[in-house]
């Protein structure tokens, strides 16, 4: 167990930003009227809303709620159903300034799940952005799935023939400047925040296995990116984050908050996640949240194969910098080879921090040599506020996910079914401080699975503790299986090491206890797959190279190399590809909004490709 005494844990790093609300409070002591949400429209420069602006405007419909009838209560839960914005971050902030608590609706997970859990938190009232959601919204209505559902209030202009069919089912529609009126009531750190509904990986959505969290203010409130050495990370006044990771996920919002107690700016992005390099020219800002996968592509295109050994030259080069500490964009290496990859992201970041998903130590690596900033890998989830572990500042190295935060104590228990076993420094991943969450709404039976009676959080997750006191994540306890010979199967250990194939995006490795191997579903790069191909002497469209049968045996034997090189047994290589033409994605309901994916989805979407290739298999 790594951490200091459960005594001596950090609850806040900051005396006066105790709970969310003090959090902006204190944003808007030290920046006053300076700049502080910001937003474009197409090929127009942002637009910014001052953090006196944004107080005011939280204040006034905060007010306007409870001129509506709603109570300044943490018993008071108001849904906000829209993309990331400047009119999010108000309506988050009414809530807090009169202690009510935000309850974010996901907009690309479906109407299941929007029904789902207006029903389950008992949502009255829902903010949202667009016409076409309130419609949405109004739909469930009339059909009685959603009948408690009694109020809508839209950000963006709506036609009157909304306010009818409103009025034909019983709900209010108005606009969120016609709501905007009246005096604060902030609340305590023990009240409740947010009740945030997460979509997991493994269908959570179904049946009785709902996510649905309970965060108190204070367990929301941001010691735990706060407690490290000061000059080194701390954001400040003149520090811009671009926000595109979805505002419904607490990674996101945790890094925000950081911002947001030092007086710092955030700009979101267009909506558009093509449109993302566009954005960060326009922004050109200093700190970027971002997931594994877009590392990933950024790496990819950064390395095409004509310029592989340059680049990778480079980075070696000035990777020797990193590891002693120096961190700089104006080196000649910067000047020759990364001055492009630089400026396509705004030529101004000093820091990247990913989280949700494994990064690979390769891009990582690249990454701090080519961009010239300090990239940070967090390490949690959801239930213990989106981190527990953190890259310590000055520790370059990668291959872990870092130490254990001032604000948790971390311990590792058996998994002996996987013989990995704490006395040998390998277990599950437990977390115990005021970061953890409080439950499971109305779902105790699954708060005592998950949550046990001494306060730990079992994260399914399988640690080591390296010898310089950093964890790495090792392993799943979550969405292991055994196959039919009795083998124990941990399908994402697999992935993470077939996704460095080049000509690859994005694959799903299955297995079941039924079958004796394992297959998979494989997604190429419609960037590099062309010209991987090429150079095996294949040419045609993607779309014909996906059905390419000697394409198919080359990704297969890149995947075997991968998978022996990296130590894989014979029984977790997979037996037999189907190359799909199409990506996952959140539209298409394969990938959740954090771009994890839906194991059960991917099942069910691929159970015909998936019979066809155990058929097929030639042993």
């Amino acid at each position: 167990m790594l951490g200091d005494s459960p005594n001596k844990l950090l609850t806040h790093y900051h005396d006066d930003a105790k709970t969310m609300y003090e959090v902006f409070q204190r944003g808007l002591h030290i920046a006053g009227d300076g700049p502080c949400l910001g937003s474009r429209l197409p090929n127009q420069p942002y637009k910014w809303l001052s953090y006196k602006e944004v107080t005011t405007r939280a204040e006034h419909l905060g007010s306007g709620l409870l001129s509506q009838g709603c109570t300044p209560s943490p018993d008071q839960f108001i849904g906000v159903f829209a993309q990331n914005r400047p009119e999010w971050i108000i309506s988050e902030l009414a809530c807090y300034t009169y202690s009510m608590v935000v309850v974010p609706l996901y907009d690309t997970l479906g109407p299941d799940a929007i029904r789902y859990i207006i029903n389950t938190a008992d949502i009255i009232t829902v903010i949202c952005d667009k016409p076409e959601k309130a419609q949405v919204l109004l739909g469930n209505v009339e059909r009685q799935d959603t009948p408690g559902l009694k109020r809508i209030i839209l950000m963006d202009p709506f036609d009157p023939a909304l306010l009818e069919q409103g009025e034909g089912c019983g709900v209010i529609v108005q606009s969120m400047q016609d709501v905007e009126v009246r005096r604060e009531s902030p609340p305590t750190p023990e009240d409740l925040s947010i009740v945030c509904f997460t979509s997991g990986t493994t269908g959570m959505f179904s049946g009785g296995k709902q996510m649905v969290l309970n965060l108190s203010n204070h367990r929301f409130s941001p010691p735990c990116l706060s407690g490290v050495p000061q000059k080194v990370i701390f954001p400040n006044q003149d520090d811009v984050l671009i926000s595109f990771l979805p505002l419904a996920h607490m990674f996101e919002r945790l890094i925000e908050s950081v911002v947001y107690c030092h007086g710092g700016r955030i700009g979101f992005f267009q909506g558009d996640i093509r449109l993302l390099s566009d954005d960060m020219k326009a922004l050109r800002p200093t700190i970027f949240p971002v997931v594994p996968r877009l590392l990933n592509r950024m790496y990819d295109k950064a390395n095409t194969p004509l310029k592989r050994w340059l680049l990778n030259f480079a980075a070696k080069r000035k990777g020797a910098e990193v590891s002693r500490g120096i961190i700089r964009m104006d080196s000649l290496w910067d000047k020759i080879f990364f001055s492009k990859i630089q400026a396509s992201l705004g030529g101004r970041l000093r820091m990247i921090v990913t989280g949700a998903a494994p990064a690979s130590p390769t891009v990582l690596g690249f990454l701090r040599a080519a961009l010239g900033c300090q990239v940070y890998e967090a390490y949690g989830q959801t239930e213990c506020t989106a981190g527990c572990t953190f890259t310590t500042p000055g520790d370059w190295t990668s291959g872990h996910v870092g130490a254990p935060l001032p604000c948790n104590l971390i311990k590792l228990v058996d998994v002996a079914e996987k013989n990995y076993f704490a006395a040998k420094g390998e277990g599950e991943v437990c977390v115990k401080g005021p970061n953890v969450f409080k439950g499971y709404l109305k779902d105790p039976g699954r708060t005592a699975e998950t949550l046990d009676t001494d306060g730990w959080l079992h994260t399914g997750d399988i640690g080591k503790w390296l010898p310089n006191g950093t964890l790495k994540i090792i392993d799943r306890k979550k969405h292991i299986f055994k196959l039919a010979q009795g083998e124990y199967i941990s399908p994402e250990k697999i992935e993470n090491i077939y996704i460095r194939c080049e000509p690859v995006t994005q694959l799903y490795v299955h297995g079941d206890s039924l079958q004796s191997c394992l297959v998979a579903i494989v997604v190429p790069d419609p960037e590099t797959m062309p010209a991987w191909a090429l150079k095996k002497g294949m040419e045609g469209s993607y779309r014909d190279l996906c059905k390419n049968t000697v394409l198919k045996k080359a990704i297969m034997e890149d995947l075997q190399r991968l998978g022996k090189a990296s130590g894989l047994h014979s029984f977790e290589q997979v037996k037999n590809i189907y190359v799909h033409n199409e990506q996952f994605s959140t539209q298409n309901g394969l990938l959740t909004p954090t771009l994890k994916a839906k194991r059960p989805e991917l099942r069910e979407f691929f159970k015909e490709k998936i019979e066809d290739l155990y058929e097929n298999i030639s042993m």
